[in-house]
């Protein structure tokens, strides 16, 4: 199986992912022994355009067409409600899937994908690509040197009542940030809005005072930052030259070896962050994360 070319079907036209994962697999050839050969839209539009922007050769109307016909599954919708219905015809037939981020967009939906998942040994992952970015690892590095940290933070664009899950959308990206630098143990979150974005709070059991500011309009960029016992560490957080390569490498090395790179706790932490951040919005106070 490993020597020959591995075909991928993605579901998901809307969002530029499926361009560009297509065009890093297909066009550039970057990653080896792997094909996008299947795609399906939101409409017919979407599909056409990924598909020639990606040289993707099947467009199916139907996600249910490319069973039995790929080797790999990835999903990329916007809003990560429609993330995990469609996918589960094709975990139930043992077929590897990356769901892009967020996972899906309520943590009971999640469990019972993972439990699934894991009942059929069908590796399945989840994550943001800004972690894999250099300048974020770079980041992490410094951290040995700050001492114990006793803040830390978070900035990024994200509009919480975006069309497409809210908090969710975009939300995403700094939990996950947050969460990898500087551990999961988070237990609740708070919001305080003003008239161009958000402040969220994560509460961690150990103390650390973690916050990140949603900013709906202005900025197009993420940066993070770190006070220490030693030192003060901030970041601007550059994308890599080829962004999405990284991301790519990890969920296709998933797909070939069976190995996922993250654990089941750690893709469905950001998405329990998520909701009680949305909880929090409405509730205007501090939210328990559902375990």
């Amino acid at each position: 199986m490993h020597n020959r070319i591995l075909k991928i079907g993605i579901i998901g036209a809307e969002n530029s992912h499926t361009t560009a994962i297509a065009q890093i697999i297909n066009v550039d050839k970057l990653i080896k022994g792997f094909y996008v050969d299947y795609v399906w839209g939101e409409n017919d539009d979407a599909a056409a355009k990924a598909a020639e922007a990606g040289r993707i050769p099947n467009i199916v109307k139907d996600t249910k067409d490319m069973l039995g016909k790929i080797d790999a599954l990835v999903v990329d919708h916007r809003h990560a409600q429609f993330h995990l219905k469609p996918a589960i015809p094709f975990i139930t037939e043992r077929i590897p899937t990356f769901i892009d981020k967020p996972f899906c967009y309520r943590v009971a939906e999640g469990k019972n994908f993972l439990n699934t998942a894991r009942k059929y040994k069908t590796p399945v992952t989840s994550f943001s690509i800004i972690p894999d970015q250099s300048s974020f690892k770079q980041f992490c590095k410094s951290l040995s040197n700050a001492g114990q940290i006793l803040s830390g933070g978070s900035y990024g664009p994200c509009d919480i009542n975006s069309q497409y899950g809210g908090i969710f959308f975009y939300g995403v990206h700094q939990v996950e940030l947050l969460l990898k630098a500087y551990g999961y143990n988070v237990t609740k979150v708070g919001m305080i809005q003003n008239c161009n974005g958000s402040t969220g709070h994560l509460i961690y059991d150990d103390g650390k005072i973690i916050t990140m500011n949603f900013i709906r309009e202005g900025t197009h960029t993420f940066g993070i930052h770190a006070l220490g016992t030693k030192q003060f560490i901030y970041k601007t957080l550059v994308w890599d030259k080829a962004q999405y390569l990284s991301g790519i490498r990890r969920f296709t090395d998933m797909f070939r070896t069976g190995q996922e790179p993250e654990s089941h706790d750690h893709i469905l932490k950001p998405v329990a962050i998520l909701e009680a951040l949305e909880k929090a919005v409405k509730s205007g106070n501090l939210e328990v994360i559902e375990s």
